[in-house]
């Protein structure tokens, strides 16, 4: 197997349809075809299921995709570090959500285009709760998240900005008087609509937990995004990043509500791996975050 074998591979595994992933490969679909099946006999199993409707990764492929991503980045600064001046080049990729695409990354990302040409920018968005693992399984380079309240060891980041965390209940309708006791919201009482998972929710957890209250969830969602559309739909109240709030369509039909608990700020930032921040594309995007 060679570099671009495996590079073909990444790009069906990612992609998981043969015509989108033989577009991007720039081969025909036949020629990914024999590419995968020559893998295949190497490896010595199936590293693909497909049929007419579907393609996924079979257990073998789970690992083979593990080994693939490993050898493709050792490969990589093997050759940035022949270079005997190392230019600053080839991929970087870079996962974010959507509303840190629009608020956080915009100077930075035109700051680094200008200084380093001839990197290929691959930019992701997703749920800021898929970030960090991300990071850590080596899909992407680097990441916009929030620092976990447990860091892996291995893992690096460079705060960028901090952004409160807010209750939300919906400007009129149902719910946008939520309930109150002694002049406060009384969480024993609101119905939630919460995140299935990230940092908003362990904090918030781990609050009602202190305070002995179990809550009366409505709703889980995945995505801050649509956690404001659905307390803007009146199915109870949220939590959300203010940053968030303020970037949403929906932020003028719901409210903050003034009167409930304080969980502490996220501390937002750069997220990379020590072993990624050899690469000298990394490098560069980190070190000139570092002196925004």
């Amino acid at each position: 197997m060679n570099i671009h074998e495996l590079n073909t591979f990444l790009a069906l595994a990612d992609l998981l349809h043969f015509g989108q992933a033989s577009r991007a490969c720039n081969l025909s679909p036949s020629a990914l075809t024999r590419s995968i099946q020559r893998l295949e006999e190497e490896v010595g199993h199936p590293l693909f299921t497909r049929d007419n409707r579907s393609v996924a990764l079979t257990p073998a492929g789970i690992r083979f995709q593990a080994y693939a991503r490993q050898a493709r980045q050792e490969w990589q600064e093997f050759q940035e570090s022949l270079a005997a001046e190392p230019a600053v080049s080839g991929p970087l990729s870079l996962y974010a959500s959507i509303t840190a695409v629009y608020s956080l990354l915009p100077g930075l990302l035109e700051a680094y285009r200008a200084v380093c040409p001839d990197v290929q920018l691959e930019l992701r968005t997703g749920a800021a709760e898929q970030a960090v693992e991300q990071i850590l399984t080596g899909e992407i380079d680097l990441a916009v998240a929030a620092l976990p309240d447990r860091r892996a060891p291995q893992l690096e980041f460079l705060p960028l900005t901090q952004i409160p965390l807010v209750f939300i209940a919906p400007k009129q309708g149902l719910h946008s008087e939520p309930p109150l006791k002694r002049g406060k919201l009384d969480l024993s009482l609101a119905p939630l609509v919460l995140p299935r998972s990230g940092l908003s929710r362990q904090r918030l957890d781990q609050w009602l937990k202190k305070k002995g209250i179990t809550p009366d969830i409505t709703s889980e969602v995945s995505g801050n995004e649509a956690l404001i559309a659905m307390v803007r739909l009146g199915c109870g109240i949220g939590i959300v990043p203010q940053l968030v709030l303020e970037k949403s369509p929906f932020c003028d039909d719901v409210q903050i509500l003034k009167n409930a608990p304080i969980l502490d700020p996220y501390e937002v930032g750069l997220c990379a791996t020590k072993r990624g921040l050899a690469r000298p594309a990394v490098r560069a995007f980190w070190d000139l975050a570092a002196g925004e």
